[in-house]
């Protein structure tokens, strides 16, 4: 049976039952310990709380996912999947996993929202959450899915959509000052690498000096991201001469093999207090991927030549990103005919 007690100014519910560890929670009020206690308690009756679950916390069911995954397809220390599992372990790693409640996960979506983070990104963090309640946990209640419904009500998680916001001129040249004077230079840099290279947030982080041809002005980009094969996608990336020149001027750091070593986090963060400070609404980083693109387009490049940079496979997905300005259709009205 379950009991509620006020402790400390909180109201807390104890679940004990023979053969599980006790389980227990504290909430403002005493309706709230009591609706808690009954759904925990239903799922105990219907077998989905089993006594392995134990008092395991979610940051011990990610380091399991992660000894798990190391056995086949480890997780590389630079790949987002890393960063997005560093980010949960910090935000709800505490909790008692086969204790979490929906309510937990409304409170952690607010706060991802708060930090900045959209609904899309939200969503696969908790994609990722619930991978590692699948894999490394048994017999846990499926509380990603009850909480879903609500997180998507209220606008916290989302789809992905079709952006087509591109920067102007102005506000790349503002957004360079900016993060030269207030972060430094090497996230000024990075910024313009992913408009010259159209490259994702991650695989910038990832690119190592030992990995660029100089005779060819290439670079190896590995495990790049492909839905149909997530680890040994590497593919060979022509550099074209801005994203060239701009590489030649990153240090060389001793003992660092990455090109542009930060956290790929913090390239968004940066760049989204960059935004906030300048005024610049509606701007994400990976808008700048987009905006790489479609200038390869405009700079008269063929499909073919872009997947090359781009790194797509199918050349369907490259049709929404081939927004060309009115002002290049009038430019190459006026060439002269031969």
């Amino acid at each position: 049976m379950a009991s509620v007690s006020k402790v400390e100014g909180k109201w807390r519910a104890l679940i004990r039952r023979k053969g599980h560890k006790p389980i227990s929670k504290r909430f403002d009020t005493k309706a709230k310990a009591l609706e808690w206690a009954r759904g925990i308690e239903s799922q105990i009756d219907a077998g989905q709380v089993p006594a392995v679950a134990g008092r395991d916390t979610v940051a011990d069911l990610i380091r399991e996912y992660r000894r798990l995954r190391s056995l086949a397809r480890p997780i590389l220390d630079t790949s987002s999947e890393h960063y997005t599992l560093r980010q949960l372990d910090a935000d709800l790693g505490g909790l008692v996993a086969a204790a979490m409640s929906v309510d937990d996960l409304l409170g952690w979506a607010q706060q991802r929202k708060d930090e900045g983070a959209g609904p899309y990104t939200v969503n696969c963090d908790l994609s990722k959450l619930g991978t590692v309640l699948r894999y490394a946990g048994r017999g846990l209640p499926d509380v990603i899915g009850a909480a879903r419904p609500k997180l998507s009500y209220l606008g916290l998680i989302g789809g992905g959509g079709k952006r087509e916001r591109r920067p102007t001129e102005d506000e790349l040249a503002r957004l360079v000052a900016w993060l030269a004077e207030q972060r430094g230079q090497v996230f000024a840099d990075v910024m313009m690498f992913a408009v010259f290279t159209a490259m994702r947030r991650g695989e910038i982080a990832r690119i190592v000096w030992s990995d660029v041809d100089p005779q060819k002005r290439m670079v190896l980009v590995r495990d790049r991201k492909d839905p149909r094969k997530k680890v040994g996608n590497d593919q060979w990336v022509p550099l074209l001469p801005a994203a060239w020149e701009l590489l030649q001027l990153q240090p060389r750091e001793e003992g660092e093999p990455r090109i542009f070593p930060r956290d790929p986090q913090t390239f968004s963060k940066y760049f989204r207090q960059a935004c906030v400070a300048l005024g610049i609404p509606d701007l994400h980083m990976h808008d700048l991927r987009h905006e790489g693109t479609s200038r390869l387009f405009e700079d008269g490049f063929p499909i073919q030549e872009v997947a090359l940079v781009t790194g797509h496979r199918d050349w369907r997905h490259l049709r929404r990103y081939t927004q060309l300005k009115p002002e290049i259709v009038h430019a190459r009205g006026t060439r002269p005919s031969t």
